[in-house]
């Protein structure tokens, strides 16, 4: 009994190791990190290979955006020497940041979008009573006034445009109404209602007038194509019916014909590319 007392007594204790698993969990980490750089150095080398020098060097750019600044507009006292990155006089001649040819007054970029932009460029030089004039008779032709002098049937033939040079007055054959006896210069009835109403809508201004005559194409088959003749025939056709009305000659800047060479709808046979354009010039344009 005395001799199991005195015993030694052995108490065996286990080791718990953190982490995930038997091995632990931070090589994961390091490996994820591995392939990550990995990847991002293989996108490189594919990006280096399929790009262009150019490209490049806008990537670059990108990344530097003091770089173009710098190269444009550099020196000066203070930022951009005191004007605007978008200054007319400093981007505006590399080729970004400019609305406009030439410098406004406050030498700044307008920043015009859309058609408030087109609406200035094309009173740009034109007198505020002649813009005014020039779209109100744009108004009354096109029927946009709510007033037109034409009938629904004569609107079916014009189309009306404002642009840098002037009020433009197309009018054009319809399948089922041409403007003139086929492929000849007399003019239908259509054509003289429509002549009389322009020339009195003319007549409110003192502007010169600019005719231009278009044809359809014709079969290339023909030894004697007449698209020359005819377009340059039915612009003087037009203008001896425009002095009917009271136009003076010497309002006429200039009177011409251009074949079947600029054909308003891709077809080029197509009865809507036989047509007139009648341009009510700006005064500061004319020679």
């Amino acid at each position: 009994m005395a001799q199991g007392q005195n015993a030694p007594v052995i108490i065996k204790r286990k080791k718990v190791v953190g982490g995930g698993g038997h091995h632990g969990g931070a090589w994961k980490v390091a490996y994820a990190d591995f392939v990550t750089a990995m990847m991002a150095f293989f996108l490189l080398m594919w990006l280096l290979n399929a790009t262009t020098d150019k490209q490049r060097k806008g990537l670059a750019d990108y990344f530097s955006p003091t770089v173009p600044v710098n190269a444009v507009s550099g020196g000066g006292d203070g930022a951009f020497g005191g004007d605007s990155m978008f200054s007319e006089d400093a981007l505006a001649q590399s080729g970004t940041g400019a609305d406009r040819q030439k410098p406004t007054s406050e030498r700044q970029a307008r920043g015009l979008v859309g058609a408030e932009q087109v609406a200035e460029q094309q009173n740009e030089g034109m007198s505020e009573a002649e813009a005014q004039m020039m779209r109100e008779i744009e108004e009354i032709l096109s029927g946009r006034s709510g007033e037109t002098v034409f009938s629904e049937q004569l609107l079916r033939h014009i189309v009306t445009r404002l642009t840098d040079e002037g009020l433009i007055v197309e009018i054009f054959d319809l399948d089922d109404a041409p403007l003139f006896v086929a492929d000849g210069t007399e003019a239908m009835p259509v054509l003289n209602d429509l002549i009389e109403v322009i020339g009195q809508a003319f007549a409110l201004v003192r502007n010169e007038v600019a005719i231009a005559g278009h044809v359809s194409s014709r079969p290339i088959v023909l030894a004697d194509n007449p698209v020359w003749d005819l377009s340059t025939a039915r612009a003087h056709a037009v203008r001896r019916l425009l002095e009917a009305t009271g136009l003076r000659q010497d309002r006429f800047e200039r009177i011409a014909g251009y074949a079947d060479r600029k054909p308003a709808v891709s077809m080029p046979m197509a009865p809507r590319n036989n047509r007139l354009e009648l341009v009510l010039l700006r005064s500061d344009i004319v020679k």
